[in-house]
């Protein structure tokens, strides 16, 4: 989409028509991911057909640079280390304002992204709050996910050692819920 959207802009701004006589000309597209994690990356390239598609040819494929760290003191060194140093933060203060202000004035202090900091501070803070309330909701997300998988397997596991003869009160122990829910469960109390 945002590619499609980048081709669109480029044919605007040249003047040039895709429904026209003339060949259009467009620049060669170029892909990049910044991986700023821990373990240690061996591939130059990722291939969205390797990666999702087991390596056959499909209607879509990408190749995408992978870079790892720019050159000393350039904007992709400067963006790793800024990340590594909000990383860091949140280790100490959790996904917080602070956290970031923190990592804000040690980047300013170490003069990594500065500049850029300085003129766009408001909007950082702004912005990385924003990504850690979707990492929030995306993690609450996926632990009441297991909760209710656990409880549902729980359940099922409740009915058939209850179909086995086994004691709700053995069950319950078993299972770590109290007697009142598994009978719940049972069906053996009236709902309300």
């Amino acid at each position: 989409m945002y590619i499609a959207r980048t081709y669109q802009d480029y044919l605007k701004k040249s003047k040039q028509s895709l429904f026209s006589t003339t060949p259009v000309y467009m620049p060669e597209p170029e892909l990049y991911v910044i991986y700023t994690g821990d373990s240690k990356v061996d591939k130059d390239y990722i291939s969205l057909s390797e990666e999702f598609f087991e390596g056959r040819n499909t209607a879509l494929d990408v190749h995408v640079k992978v870079v790892t760290d720019g050159k000393d003191g350039d904007i992709i060194n400067q963006y790793v280390i800024f990340t590594k140093v909000i990383n860091d933060q949140v280790q100490i203060y959790g996904r917080t304002r602070q956290a970031v202000a923190e990592a804000i004035q040690i980047c300013k202090d170490r003069n990594v992204l500065r500049e850029y900091l300085e003129s766009r501070e408001k909007e950082v803070i702004d912005i990385m709050i924003t990504l850690f309330d979707q990492n929030e909701v995306l993690e609450d997300y996926i632990a009441s996910d297991r909760r209710e998988q656990a409880e549902k397997t729980a359940k099922k596991n409740a009915k058939n050692l209850y179909a086995n003869n086994v004691p709700v009160d053995i069950i319950a122990k078993s299972l770590g819920y109290s007697v009142q829910i598994i009978e719940k469960w049972l069906g053996l109390v009236p709902q309300a």
